[in-house]
C-alpha cells in the first residue's frame, strides 16, 4: 500500500476509534483536519450527498438513538454535532416522520445540562411505560477528569404532544451508577427495557468483564423505573472486548411480524420464540449478533450455536455500526437502524460540511430455520420509485460479458432488484479452509476482476462510461472441501470505484446461507450517490459501502450486469427504478 493511501486509511481508522459510541473527545480534530492536503473537488461535489438516506442538512452524525413510534409519528434521535462535521459537542438531535422516509427536524432533544450528564449525553434507547408514556434512558458523563459513565432518564414535558418536542430530566438522575467492580469508563448505551413476568422492568447496559478481556451485557431490574439493581452475573459475555450499543429482543422462527420486548409478547409465541442479542464491538467497529434462548428465571442468555460468539453473524458486513431496533406497533414489525460513517478523510468532511448517514430502515425477522435474522428495506421506501421500472428478462450473460441496463435517465439514485439463475455449479472452485470463516479476506483475494468458476457475477453500479470507475456487488460460488454443498460469497468491491487516490476503499463480504438447490439467487441494491446498500438472497446477507466516484457522478453514472466466471449466468428478471428525493429534514 502506498504511503498516501496508508496515511488516509490510518486516519479513517483513527476517526472510527474517536467517533463511535466510545465518545472519546479530541478537541483539535477539526483544526488538524483542515490543515491536511488539498481536497479533490470531486469528493466534496454536492452531487455525492445522498438523496434518500437519512441525514441532517449539515454537520456530523453518528449513533441512532431511541427510535420509537408514538401517537402516529415515528421518532428518531441521533448523536449530532451542531457545530461541525467531525465528532465533538454531541447532542441528541430529533426528527419525526409519518412514514420513515420523509423527515422533519425538530428542536434538540437532549444536551448536557445537569450534573449527571454535564460532560456528555451519549447513546440510549426508548421504552414505553404501562401508561403509554415514553421514557428515554441514556448514558451521561458526570466527571471532567475521567470518562465516568452513568445512566440517566428523561421524560416528555408534555406527553399529549405527539411530536414530543421537549424532554425533562428528573432530579433523581443518575438512576444507575457503576458499582466498584465495573469499569466506569466502559459502561454505556442502555437498551430498551422489557417488562418480565415478575412485574419488574429489565434492561441491559454494555460493558466489560474479567478486567476488560470479555465484552458483557449487564442486567439491571426495577419495579418503578427509578431504583435499579444489578443482577450479579452478566446476561451473557464473550472474549471480544468492550460491548457497545447492546440490543436484545424476542423473535419467532418464520414469523415475519415483530414481537414487542415484553414477557407477554414473548410468551405468546410459544416454544418457537428465541431472542437476538446484538453488540457493537468497540475493537472491531462492527455489529455482531447471536440467536439464542433467554432464561428469565436464571437471568441468562445462551446462544443456540456454541460457536456463535467466535464465528459471529453480522447484521451488515459493510460500513454499519451502533445499530438499534424498535418495535413498530402500527405495522407490527421490528425496525433496525444503523449508522454508516464516511470513508473519506477528515479534511473532506470539513470541506463538504457534513459526515455520516443512517442506513435505510430495515424490517428484521427470524428465518424459518431459526438460525439468523433476515433484513429488508422498509416497504415505505418503494414509494420513492419512479414508475414504470426498466426491466430485463431472460437474458444470458456469457463468461466475460457485461450488459448495460439502459432506459433510466440516471442510475446514481436507484433501486435495483435482480434474480439470477446459474447454469451449472460444476465449475465452482474449492474453498480453501483458511477462508472458511473469513469472507472479507476471501473477497480481497478473489475480487470482482479475478475470474472464477461460478462467478463473480452481479452488478457494476456507479460506473463511468469508460469503465475506469465502477463498484461491483457480486456473488461467487465455491464448494467446501470434501462436501458437495455450495459456499456462496457475497461481496462489495469498491477498489475501482474512484480515481481519487486518498480514499479508504475496503472490500466487504459475507457468506450467504443458501444451498442454491434450484440455481437461483437474488440481489437488491439501493444506490444513492455515495452509498451502495445491498441485500442478498432475500436479506440473508447485507452489505453497505460508501464510495465517492470522480467520473460516475449524477447523470454520468451507469449500471451494468456482469459475469466474470466460466459458466453462463441468466438474468431471469431485473427491475430498476430511479428514486425520488424525499423531504429530508428541511432539505
Amino acid at each position: 500500500m502506498g504511503a498516501l493511501v496508508m496515511r488516509v486509511a490510518c486516519a479513517w481508522l483513527l476517526l472510527l476509534q474517536l467517533a463511535g459510541a466510545s465518545h472519546v473527545v479530541y478537541k483539535n480534530l477539526e483544526m488538524e483536519a483542515a490543515t491536511m492536503a488539498n481536497v479533490p473537488p470531486s469528493i466534496v461535489d454536492p452531487r455525492l450527498r445522498t438523496g434518500y438516506h437519512f441525514q441532517p442538512p449539515k454537520n456530523w452524525i453518528n449513533d441512532p438513538n431511541a427510535p420509537m413510534y408514538y401517537n402516529g409519528w415515528y421518532h428518531f434521535f441521533y448523536q449530532y454535532n451542531p457545530k461541525g462535521a467531525t465528532w465533538d459537542n454531541i447532542v441528541w438531535a430529533h426528527s419525526v416522520s409519518r412514514d420513515l422516509i420523509n423527515w422533519q427536524a425538530l428542536e434538540t432533544a437532549l444536551e448536557p445540562s445537569i450534573p449527571a450528564d454535564k460532560y456528555g449525553c451519549w447513546s440510549g434507547s426508548a421504552t414505553t411505560l404501562l401508561d403509554g408514556t415514553p421514557v428515554i434512558m441514556y448514558t451521561g458523563v458526570n466527571r471532567p477528569d475521567v470518562n465516568f459513565e452513568v445512566q440517566n432518564v428523561a421524560y416528555p414535558r408534555d406527553a399529549s404532544d405527539p411530536l414530543l418536542r421537549e424532554w425533562v430530566k428528573p432530579d433523581h438522575n443518575p438512576i444507575i451508577v457503576p458499582e466498584p467492580d465495573i469499569n466506569a469508563t466502559q459502561f454505556r448505551d442502555p437498551t430498551t427495557a422489557w417488562l418480565s413476568s415478575d412485574g419488574q422492568w429489565r434492561l441491559l447496559v454494555g460493558s466489560v468483564a474479567e478486567g476488560g478481556a470479555r465484552g458483557a451485557a449487564y442486567v439491571y431490574r426495577s419495579r418503578d423505573f427509578r431504583r435499579w439493581r444489578r443482577v450479579p452475573r452478566p446476561l451473557h459475555s464473550a472474549a471480544t472486548g468492550m460491548w457497545e450499543c447492546p440490543d436484545f429482543y424476542p423473535v419467532e422462527a418464520g414469523f415475519a411480524a415483530g414481537l414487542d420486548a415484553s414477557a407477554l409478547a414473548a410468551a405468546s409465541g410459544g416454544p418457537k420464540v428465541r431472542h437476538v442479542l446484538k453488540n457493537s464491538l468497540d475493537l472491531r467497529r462492527y455489529d455482531y449478533y447471536t440467536v439464542g434462548t433467554y432464561d428469565e428465571e436464571a437471568e441468562r442468555y445462551v446462544p443456540e450455536d456454541p460457536a456463535g460468539d467466535e464465528h459471529h453473524l453480522r447484521y451488515d458486513y459493510g460500513n454499519f455500526y451502533a445499530s438499534k431496533t424498535f418495535y413498530d406497533p402500527a405495522k407490527k414489525r421490528r425496525i433496525l437502524w444503523g449508522w454508516a460513517n464516511e470513508s473519506d478523510a477528515h479534511a473532506h468532511d470539513v470541506a463538504k460540511g457534513w459526515a455520516g448517514i443512517q442506513a435505510i430502515p430495515r424490517k428484521v425477522w427470524l428465518d424459518f430455520g431459526g438460525k439468523q435474522v433476515l433484513q429488508w428495506p422498509v416497504e415505505e421506501v418503494e414509494a420513492l420509485r419512479h414508475q414504470p421500472p426498466v426491466t430485463v428478462k431472460d437474458t444470458v450473460i456469457k463468461p466475460g460479458q457485461h450488459v448495460e441496463v439502459t432506459g433510466l435517465q440516471q442510475t446514481a439514485q436507484a433501486d435495483v432488484e435482480v434474480s439470477f439463475v446459474l447454469s451449472s455449479l460444476d465449475g465452482a472452485e474449492t474453498l480453501e479452509p483458511e477462508f472458511a470463516h473469513d469472507a472479507e479476506r476471501l473477497c480481497g483475494v478473489k475480487g470482482a476482476d479475478v475470474q472464477g468458476g461460478v462467478g463473480p457475477f452481479g452488478l457494476w453500479v456507479l460506473a463511468s462510461a469508460d469503465m475506469q470507475e465502477r463498484t461491483a456487488v457480486f456473488f461467487r460460488v465455491f464448494k467446501a472441501a470434501g462436501s458437495s454443498r455450495p459456499v456462496v460469497l457475497m461481496c462489495t468491491d469498491p477498489t475501482r470505484s474512484s480515481l481519487n487516490p486518498d480514499l479508504y476503499l475496503p472490500t466487504f463480504a459475507g457468506f450467504v446461507d443458501t444451498e442454491l438447490s434450484d440455481g437461483k439467487i437474488s440481489l437488491r441494491t439501493l444506490i444513492d450517490r455515495s452509498v451502495v446498500e445491498s441485500f442478498g438472497a432475500g436479506g440473508k446477507t447485507c452489505i453497505l459501502s460508501r464510495v465517492y466516484p470522480s467520473l460516475a457522478i449524477d447523470m454520468n453514472a451507469r449500471l451494468y450486469v456482469f459475469n466474470n466466471g466460466k459458466a453462463d449466468v441468466k438474468v431471469s428478471r431485473l427491475s430498476a427504478w430511479e428514486m425520488k428525493k424525499p423531504l429530508m429534514n428541511g432539505v
